[in-house]
Protein backbone atom coordinates (compact mmCIF):
# COMPACT_ATOMS: atom_id res chain seq x y z
CA UNK A 1 0.00 0.00 0.00
CA UNK A 2 2.68 2.39 0.78
CA UNK A 3 4.21 1.83 -2.69
CA UNK A 4 1.24 2.41 -4.23
CA UNK A 5 0.35 5.60 -2.93
CA UNK A 6 3.90 6.37 -3.33
CA UNK A 7 3.88 6.27 -6.76
CA UNK A 8 0.73 7.36 -7.50
CA UNK A 9 1.27 10.88 -5.88
CA UNK A 10 4.96 10.96 -7.46
CA UNK A 11 3.42 10.63 -10.49
CA UNK A 12 0.51 13.11 -10.09
CA UNK A 13 2.99 15.66 -8.83
CA UNK A 14 5.00 14.79 -12.56
CA UNK A 15 1.73 15.18 -14.04
CA UNK A 16 0.83 18.56 -12.65
CA UNK A 17 4.37 19.41 -13.79
CA UNK A 18 4.61 18.37 -16.67
CA UNK A 19 1.03 20.22 -17.50
CA UNK A 20 2.44 23.34 -16.18
CA UNK A 21 5.68 23.18 -18.73
CA UNK A 22 3.36 22.00 -21.83
CA UNK A 23 1.24 24.86 -21.15
CA UNK A 24 4.70 27.24 -21.07
CA UNK A 25 5.88 25.82 -24.31
CA UNK A 26 2.84 25.79 -26.48
CA UNK A 27 2.88 29.90 -25.48
CA UNK A 28 6.44 29.65 -26.76
CA UNK A 29 5.21 28.39 -30.32
CA UNK A 30 6.24 31.11 -32.45
CA UNK A 31 9.95 30.79 -31.10
CA UNK A 32 9.97 27.35 -32.94
CA UNK A 33 13.30 26.86 -35.24
CA UNK A 34 12.38 25.84 -38.50
CA UNK A 35 13.47 22.41 -40.30
CA UNK A 36 16.20 23.88 -42.36
CA UNK A 37 17.61 25.94 -39.31
CA UNK A 38 17.43 23.13 -37.31
CA UNK A 39 19.44 21.26 -40.16
CA UNK A 40 21.58 24.11 -40.75
CA UNK A 41 22.70 24.13 -37.03
CA UNK A 42 23.68 20.41 -37.04
CA UNK A 43 26.14 20.72 -40.31
CA UNK A 44 27.74 23.77 -38.65
CA UNK A 45 28.34 22.08 -34.75
CA UNK A 46 28.65 18.30 -36.36
CA UNK A 47 32.03 18.89 -36.86
CA UNK A 48 33.18 20.20 -33.71
CA UNK A 49 34.10 18.51 -30.25
CA UNK A 50 33.06 18.98 -26.64
CA UNK A 51 36.57 20.84 -25.98
CA UNK A 52 35.63 23.57 -28.98
CA UNK A 53 32.20 23.23 -28.38
CA UNK A 54 32.78 24.46 -24.54
CA UNK A 55 36.07 26.02 -25.15
CA UNK A 56 37.13 29.14 -22.23
CA UNK A 57 38.43 31.68 -24.12
CA UNK A 58 40.17 33.93 -21.46
CA UNK A 59 39.13 35.36 -18.12
CA UNK A 60 35.94 37.10 -17.57
CA UNK A 61 35.53 40.42 -16.30
CA UNK A 62 33.77 39.78 -13.51
CA UNK A 63 32.35 42.37 -10.58
CA UNK A 64 31.70 41.59 -7.49
CA UNK A 65 29.29 43.19 -5.57
CA UNK A 66 28.86 43.18 -2.03
CA UNK A 67 26.13 41.84 0.13
CA UNK A 68 25.43 40.62 3.82
CA UNK A 69 27.28 37.39 3.85
CA UNK A 70 26.63 37.15 -0.25
CA UNK A 71 28.63 38.17 -3.36
CA UNK A 72 27.21 38.87 -6.40
CA UNK A 73 28.92 38.30 -9.57
CA UNK A 74 28.13 39.78 -12.80
CA UNK A 75 29.70 39.85 -16.33
CA UNK A 76 28.91 39.65 -20.22
CA UNK A 77 27.78 35.94 -21.23
CA UNK A 78 30.37 34.95 -23.62
CA UNK A 79 27.64 33.57 -25.90
CA UNK A 80 25.12 35.80 -26.28
CA UNK A 81 21.83 34.62 -26.88
CA UNK A 82 20.08 37.36 -28.59
CA UNK A 83 17.78 38.24 -25.85
CA UNK A 84 19.49 41.32 -23.21
CA UNK A 85 17.92 40.08 -20.86
CA UNK A 86 19.34 36.85 -20.36
CA UNK A 87 23.04 38.20 -21.34
CA UNK A 88 24.46 39.29 -18.06
CA UNK A 89 25.41 36.29 -16.59
CA UNK A 90 24.73 36.06 -13.05
CA UNK A 91 25.89 33.87 -9.48
CA UNK A 92 25.54 34.68 -6.15
CA UNK A 93 28.88 33.57 -3.96
CA UNK A 94 27.86 32.81 -0.55
CA UNK A 95 30.70 32.57 1.68
CA UNK A 96 31.22 31.22 5.48
CA UNK A 97 33.38 31.67 8.18
CA UNK A 98 36.59 29.97 6.29
CA UNK A 99 36.52 33.39 4.08
CA UNK A 100 36.47 33.59 0.10
CA UNK A 101 39.73 30.55 -0.32
CA UNK A 102 37.37 27.55 1.14
CA UNK A 103 36.56 24.66 -0.62
CA UNK A 104 33.40 25.23 -3.14
CA UNK A 105 30.31 24.03 -4.46
CA UNK A 106 28.39 25.13 -7.78
CA UNK A 107 25.15 24.29 -7.39
CA UNK A 108 23.10 24.26 -10.57
CA UNK A 109 19.30 24.57 -10.03
CA UNK A 110 16.35 22.62 -12.19
CA UNK A 111 14.36 23.62 -15.02
CA UNK A 112 11.89 26.72 -14.34
CA UNK A 113 13.01 26.53 -10.81
CA UNK A 114 11.53 29.37 -8.90
CA UNK A 115 12.64 30.74 -5.57
CA UNK A 116 16.29 30.17 -4.81
CA UNK A 117 14.58 30.11 -0.74
CA UNK A 118 15.75 26.30 -0.24
CA UNK A 119 19.16 27.53 -2.19
CA UNK A 120 20.00 29.71 0.67
CA UNK A 121 19.34 26.51 3.03
CA UNK A 122 21.67 24.62 1.10
CA UNK A 123 24.52 27.36 1.23
CA UNK A 124 24.57 27.28 5.49
CA UNK A 125 24.30 23.38 4.97
CA UNK A 126 27.63 23.56 3.39
CA UNK A 127 29.16 26.66 5.46
CA UNK A 128 28.49 24.58 8.47
CA UNK A 129 30.85 21.63 6.89
CA UNK A 130 33.50 24.55 5.88
CA UNK A 131 32.65 25.00 2.54
CA UNK A 132 31.35 27.90 0.77
CA UNK A 133 28.80 27.90 -2.14
CA UNK A 134 28.54 29.68 -5.48
CA UNK A 135 24.50 29.22 -7.17
CA UNK A 136 24.60 30.43 -10.92
CA UNK A 137 21.58 32.11 -11.99
CA UNK A 138 21.41 29.13 -15.35
CA UNK A 139 20.31 31.19 -18.56
CA UNK A 140 16.88 32.70 -18.77
CA UNK A 141 16.32 31.84 -14.99
CA UNK A 142 15.90 34.17 -11.64
CA UNK A 143 17.58 37.71 -12.99
CA UNK A 144 18.21 36.79 -16.33
CA UNK A 145 14.58 35.93 -17.14
CA UNK A 146 13.07 38.25 -20.55
CA UNK A 147 10.50 40.49 -19.60
CA UNK A 148 7.28 38.69 -21.15
CA UNK A 149 8.66 35.06 -20.13
CA UNK A 150 8.09 33.06 -17.46
CA UNK A 151 11.10 32.28 -15.78
CA UNK A 152 13.26 29.95 -17.20
CA UNK A 153 10.61 28.98 -20.11
CA UNK A 154 13.31 29.84 -23.13
CA UNK A 155 16.16 27.72 -21.76
CA UNK A 156 13.84 24.81 -23.54
CA UNK A 157 11.67 25.28 -26.26
CA UNK A 158 10.97 24.16 -29.80
CA UNK A 159 13.77 26.20 -30.78
CA UNK A 160 16.38 23.46 -30.75
CA UNK A 161 19.27 25.24 -31.81
CA UNK A 162 18.85 27.78 -28.75
CA UNK A 163 18.32 24.65 -26.56
CA UNK A 164 21.94 23.37 -27.81
CA UNK A 165 23.51 26.90 -27.23
CA UNK A 166 21.56 28.05 -24.05
CA UNK A 167 23.15 24.42 -22.34
CA UNK A 168 26.40 25.63 -23.99
CA UNK A 169 25.88 28.77 -22.53
CA UNK A 170 25.08 27.37 -19.53
CA UNK A 171 28.52 24.58 -19.52
CA UNK A 172 31.20 28.10 -20.62
CA UNK A 173 29.55 30.46 -18.12
CA UNK A 174 30.01 27.62 -15.04
CA UNK A 175 33.69 27.46 -16.59
CA UNK A 176 34.14 31.44 -16.12
CA UNK A 177 33.09 30.97 -12.80
CA UNK A 178 35.58 28.23 -11.64
CA UNK A 179 38.16 30.15 -13.22
CA UNK A 180 37.09 33.55 -11.05
CA UNK A 181 36.89 31.45 -8.39
CA UNK A 182 40.83 29.75 -8.96
CA UNK A 183 42.17 33.08 -9.36
CA UNK A 184 40.84 34.58 -5.71
CA UNK A 185 42.33 30.95 -3.88
CA UNK A 186 40.01 28.25 -4.28
CA UNK A 187 41.81 24.78 -5.00
CA UNK A 188 38.56 22.30 -3.91
CA UNK A 189 35.60 22.38 -5.82
CA UNK A 190 32.19 20.33 -5.84
CA UNK A 191 29.47 20.26 -8.27
CA UNK A 192 25.62 19.35 -7.39
CA UNK A 193 23.08 19.36 -9.77
CA UNK A 194 19.61 18.76 -10.29
CA UNK A 195 17.22 17.69 -13.74
CA UNK A 196 18.26 20.58 -15.86
CA UNK A 197 21.44 21.52 -13.92
CA UNK A 198 22.43 18.43 -13.30
CA UNK A 199 22.57 18.28 -17.39
CA UNK A 200 24.93 21.05 -16.97
CA UNK A 201 26.99 19.52 -14.33
CA UNK A 202 27.31 16.14 -16.37
CA UNK A 203 28.73 18.08 -19.27
CA UNK A 204 30.78 20.74 -17.18
CA UNK A 205 32.16 17.56 -15.92
CA UNK A 206 33.73 16.28 -19.86
CA UNK A 207 35.95 19.31 -19.80
CA UNK A 208 36.75 20.65 -16.03
CA UNK A 209 38.68 17.80 -14.23
CA UNK A 210 39.42 18.86 -10.79
CA UNK A 211 36.01 18.10 -9.16
CA UNK A 212 36.09 16.76 -5.08
CA UNK A 213 32.17 15.45 -6.17
CA UNK A 214 29.90 15.27 -9.31
CA UNK A 215 26.41 14.94 -7.63
CA UNK A 216 23.94 14.92 -10.49
CA UNK A 217 20.28 14.54 -9.16
CA UNK A 218 17.91 12.64 -11.84
CA UNK A 219 19.77 14.71 -14.88
CA UNK A 220 18.64 15.10 -18.17
CA UNK A 221 20.91 12.84 -20.00
CA UNK A 222 19.23 11.59 -23.17
CA UNK A 223 17.88 14.44 -25.26
CA UNK A 224 16.18 12.20 -27.85
CA UNK A 225 14.23 10.44 -24.88
CA UNK A 226 13.39 13.82 -22.98
CA UNK A 227 12.32 15.61 -26.41
CA UNK A 228 9.98 12.35 -28.00
CA UNK A 229 8.86 11.03 -25.08
CA UNK A 230 8.33 12.53 -22.17
CA UNK A 231 5.56 13.80 -20.99
CA UNK A 232 7.06 17.20 -19.75
CA UNK A 233 7.68 17.82 -24.00
CA UNK A 234 4.34 16.56 -25.13
CA UNK A 235 3.77 20.26 -26.28
CA UNK A 236 7.34 20.61 -28.05
CA UNK A 237 6.65 17.56 -29.89
CA UNK A 238 3.48 18.90 -31.77
CA UNK A 239 5.45 22.23 -32.33
CA UNK A 240 8.24 20.16 -34.06
CA UNK A 241 5.50 17.96 -36.13
CA UNK A 242 4.13 21.27 -37.16
CA UNK A 243 7.89 22.25 -38.45
CA UNK A 244 8.38 18.67 -40.15
CA UNK A 245 11.24 17.90 -37.21
CA UNK A 246 11.59 14.05 -37.15
CA UNK A 247 12.48 12.30 -34.29
CA UNK A 248 15.80 11.02 -34.29
CA UNK A 249 17.26 13.89 -36.12
CA UNK A 250 18.97 15.68 -33.06
CA UNK A 251 21.41 12.25 -32.40
CA UNK A 252 23.64 14.42 -34.54
CA UNK A 253 24.25 16.54 -32.24
CA UNK A 254 24.52 13.99 -29.21
CA UNK A 255 27.93 13.83 -29.09
CA UNK A 256 28.19 17.09 -27.65
CA UNK A 257 25.39 17.32 -25.10
CA UNK A 258 24.35 13.82 -24.38
CA UNK A 259 26.22 12.37 -21.12
CA UNK A 260 25.76 9.18 -22.25
CA UNK A 261 28.87 9.79 -24.78
CA UNK A 262 32.00 10.15 -22.77
CA UNK A 263 33.11 10.03 -19.44
CA UNK A 264 33.87 12.91 -16.87
CA UNK A 265 37.13 14.07 -16.31
CA UNK A 266 36.14 13.48 -12.24
CA UNK A 267 37.41 9.84 -11.49
CA UNK A 268 34.50 7.66 -11.00
CA UNK A 269 34.60 7.20 -7.28
CA UNK A 270 33.66 11.20 -6.89
CA UNK A 271 30.24 10.64 -9.13
CA UNK A 272 27.48 10.09 -7.81
CA UNK A 273 23.98 9.72 -9.65
CA UNK A 274 20.66 9.95 -8.13
CA UNK A 275 17.27 8.62 -9.30
CA UNK A 276 13.43 8.74 -8.50
CA UNK A 277 12.26 5.56 -8.56
CA UNK A 278 8.43 6.91 -9.99
CA UNK A 279 10.27 9.93 -12.62
CA UNK A 280 8.59 9.91 -15.55
CA UNK A 281 10.92 12.61 -17.34
CA UNK A 282 14.32 11.24 -16.03
CA UNK A 283 13.11 6.98 -16.26
CA UNK A 284 15.30 4.64 -14.05
CA UNK A 285 16.45 2.75 -17.41
CA UNK A 286 18.62 5.59 -18.87
CA UNK A 287 20.44 6.77 -15.22
CA UNK A 288 21.01 3.16 -15.22
CA UNK A 289 22.65 2.74 -18.67
CA UNK A 290 24.25 5.72 -17.48
CA UNK A 291 25.80 4.61 -14.62
CA UNK A 292 27.02 1.22 -15.86
CA UNK A 293 28.87 3.57 -18.73
CA UNK A 294 30.43 5.55 -15.94
CA UNK A 295 32.24 2.28 -14.26
CA UNK A 296 32.46 2.80 -10.84
CA UNK A 297 30.39 5.42 -9.87
CA UNK A 298 27.82 5.42 -7.47
CA UNK A 299 24.62 5.21 -8.14
CA UNK A 300 21.24 4.89 -5.79
CA UNK A 301 17.39 5.16 -6.47
CA UNK A 302 14.87 7.47 -3.96
CA UNK A 303 11.67 7.08 -3.87
CA UNK A 304 10.30 9.93 -5.42
CA UNK A 305 9.19 10.98 -9.04
CA UNK A 306 11.25 14.15 -11.06
CA UNK A 307 9.89 16.50 -8.44
CA UNK A 308 10.52 16.41 -4.81
CA UNK A 309 12.80 16.18 -1.90
CA UNK A 310 14.14 13.23 -1.06
CA UNK A 311 16.86 13.21 -3.89
CA UNK A 312 18.69 16.38 -2.21
CA UNK A 313 18.18 14.66 1.14
CA UNK A 314 20.17 11.41 -0.26
CA UNK A 315 22.79 13.57 -1.70
CA UNK A 316 23.53 15.83 1.70
CA UNK A 317 23.77 12.76 3.33
CA UNK A 318 26.51 10.85 1.14
CA UNK A 319 28.10 14.18 0.39
CA UNK A 320 28.53 14.79 4.44
CA UNK A 321 31.79 12.60 5.39
CA UNK A 322 33.08 13.91 2.16
CA UNK A 323 32.79 17.56 2.35
CA UNK A 324 34.32 16.47 6.16
CA UNK A 325 37.67 14.85 4.48
CA UNK A 326 38.52 17.52 2.10
CA UNK A 327 38.24 20.28 4.56
CA UNK A 328 40.30 18.12 7.17
CA UNK A 329 43.05 18.05 4.69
Amino acid sequence: MRTFLERTTARAMDAVMCAMMNRLQWRLRHQASTRAEFEAYLTASEPQTRETFYELNGAAPIRSGPHPGIVTLEWPSPIPSGFPDNDTARALWFIGSHGPSAPTAIVLHSLISASDAGYRKLAAWFHARGWNMVFPHLPFHYSRRVRGCPNGALAVTANLPLVAETLRQSVVENRQILAHLRAHGVRDFGVLGTSYGGWVASLLGFVEPDFRFLTLIQPIIDVEHVTWESPAAAAIRRILAIQGIEKGSGRRHEHLSSPLHGHPLTPADRITIIAGLYDTVTPLSGLRELAAAWTGSHYVEVRQGHFGYAALEEAKRRLAPLLASATAR
